[in-house]
């Protein structure tokens, strides 16, 4: 490619590159914490409820509940929410 052609190639933003990890990131950790939320459901149902199917299905319910929680905050925490400190100050001004 020519130093003209290599001008042309869009490059993504790199706000958009964050955002992709951020997405990475938050499903990656949905899917580990509903993991591990199954597992721990399908050890107490062997061994406390008789192999019922409802602790599994309530660790994976746990799971994506703690998972999507992280994500939330983590989303809302980059949107420039305004802390309580700096509200309180805000709202003397």
């Amino acid at each position: 490619m020519t130093a003209s052609t290599t001008q042309l190639v869009k490059r993504k933003p790199e706000s958009e590159g964050l955002l992709n990890e951020k997405w990475d990131h938050c499903l990656a950790n949905l899917l580990v914490k509903s993991t591990l939320g199954a597992g721990f459901g399908i050890i107490f149902s062997v061994l406390l409820f008789r192999r019922r199917a409802w602790p599994a299905w309530v660790g994976v319910g746990f799971g994506a509940g703690r998972g999507y929680a992280e994500c939330d905050r983590e989303f809302k925490g980059a949107a420039g929410g305004v802390s309580r400190a700096v509200g309180e100050r805000l709202k003397r001004d």
